[in-house]
């Protein structure tokens, strides 16, 4: 098999599935409170859960909406979703394993999608979009989350470096506006845009990804020499724990 970028993911999140699940930062925060919120004025018939990593979003529109299904590119991570579905008594969620670029539904599938946290490995975000454009009804309501990169050039390097010392299948932390332009871009409306700061603890950060103790290391000395700057950026802390910014954006397909 190439080595491609989906594979590299499938590599990334496949063994570490349930330590995904478990991850108290991706189960909780503002955002999906938010979200809870936007579903609950649309209360969808079909929702998508794209890149659904952990499941946690699409338990949440379990509750909500009369079916959820939950697309990601990894099997083993889908596995885990389905069974704490089951343990959670949740009867209408079902799994499909596809890469965000290449969705194996047709065409105005879906009344509701959304995205938390996954974009940022996406092979191509703007394909990613397009397919969340292709398999939405006109009318239809999506929510893309995702962390994004600081305005400062050099606080962007910084993150990017490691996010990708910390996880290989990492592609990028897009801006705000690149946000902005890649889902109007997409032919989707934006009708709202939020954020929320969101802090990650250094230890349960790499433990959840199993980055080698060696990167471990490089990571703690990257955080600890970076320049005041970036420090203030980052608000990062003596033990390498810091706070990056993410992007909460409603749009409509028209």
């Amino acid at each position: 098999m190439t080595d491609t970028n989906h594979t590299h993911v499938e590599k990334q999140f496949g063994p570490r599935a349930q330590a995904y699940v478990d991850s108290a930062t991706h189960a909780q925060g503002d955002d999906l409170t938010a979200l809870e919120a936007v579903l609950r004025q649309h209360r969808p018939q079909m929702a998508i859960d794209l890149g659904a990593g952990g499941g946690h979003v699409a338990y949440r529109m379990a509750a909500l909406a009369d079916h959820v299904l939950a697309v990601d590119l990894s099997q083993d991570m889908l596995m885990a979703v389905n069974e704490t579905a089951r343990a959670r008594g949740i009867t209408n969620l079902t799994t499909q394993f596809a890469p965000a670029e290449m969705l194996s539904l047709p065409d105005e599938h879906a009344d509701f999608l959304a995205s938390r946290f996954s974009a940022h490995h996406w092979h191509d975000l703007h394909s990613g979009l397009r397919e969340a454009y292709r398999v939405l009804k006109p009318g239809a309501r999506s929510v893309f989350i995702d962390t994004v990169s600081p305005r400062s050039a050099i606080a962007d390097s910084h993150l990017q470096a490691i996010e990708l010392l910390r996880d290989p299948s990492h592609v990028r932390d897009y801006s705000a506006a690149e946000w902005v332009a890649a889902v109007g871009n997409a032919g989707f409306n934006v009708q709202d845009l939020r954020h929320y700061p969101l802090r990650l603890a250094f230890q349960p950060w790499v433990q959840r990804s199993g980055t080698p103790m060696a990167l471990v290391a490089a990571l703690l000395q990257l955080q600890s020499g970076a320049s005041d700057p970036v420090r203030k950026t980052l608000k990062i802390e003596e033990d390498g724990s810091f706070t990056v910014d993410t992007v909460f954006i409603v749009a409509t397909r028209p």
